[in-house]
C-alpha cells in the first residue's frame, strides 16, 4: 500500500487475525470501484491492468471470494432411497458485476459451475472441487 499511493499503512492486531488500514484520498482513483451505496446497485467493473492481475491470479482471486462470500460444505443428498454425501462450494452475491467476475475467474481455471439461482454459484463436480480446493484453501 506504502509503494503505491499511501503516505501511513497501519496494522491492528485482533485474536486471529490482523487489520491492515490505509487512508488517502486518492484511493477511488486507484480503486473505482469503490463508492457510495451497496455495491449490487453500482458497476463494478475491472480496470485494464486490474484484469491482467486477475488473468495472472485468478486462483488467489477466487479464494476472496469464496472466503468473503463462499462456503465449502458437505452436500447431503438422497437418491432411490440410498444417501449421498460430497463436498460442494457456493458462491452467493447480489452483484451481477461481482458474479460475473467470479464465473470468468473460474473459466480461467478450466473450473465447471453451474448458477443454482439468479445470485447463486455451485461448484460439486468431483473434479472441480479439488481444482477449487487447491486455490481456495480453508477459511482462516
Amino acid at each position: 500500500m506504502r509503494a503505491v499511493l499511501a503516505a501511513r499503512v497501519q496494522r491492528v492486531r485482533h485474536p486471529g487475525w490482523i487489520s491492515v488500514q490505509s487512508y488517502g484520498k486518492h484511493w477511488p482513483c486507484l480503486l473505482p470501484q469503490h463508492g457510495p451505496g451497496k455495491k449490487h446497485e453500482r458497476p463494478i467493473v475491472l480496470t485494464d491492468w486490474q484484469r491482467e492481475i486477475l488473468i495472472a491470479h485468478a486462483g488467489s482471486f477466487l479464494r476472496g471470494l469464496f472466503h468473503s462470500d463462499g462456503a465449502r460444505f458437505a452436500n447431503r443428498v438422497r437418491v432411490r432411497g440410498k444417501a449421498y454425501v460430497y463436498p460442494r462450494y457456493m458462491f452467493v452475491n447480489e452483484s451481477t458485476d461481482i458474479m460475473g467476475l467470479c464465473q470468468w475467474a473460474l473459466d480461467l481455471l478450466g473450473i465447471p459451475w453451474r448458477m443454482n439461482r439468479r445470485n447463486s454459484l455451485s461448484v460439486a463436480r468431483r473434479d472441480a472441487v479439488a481444482a477449487l480446493d487447491r486455490h481456495v484453501g480453508p477459511k482462516s
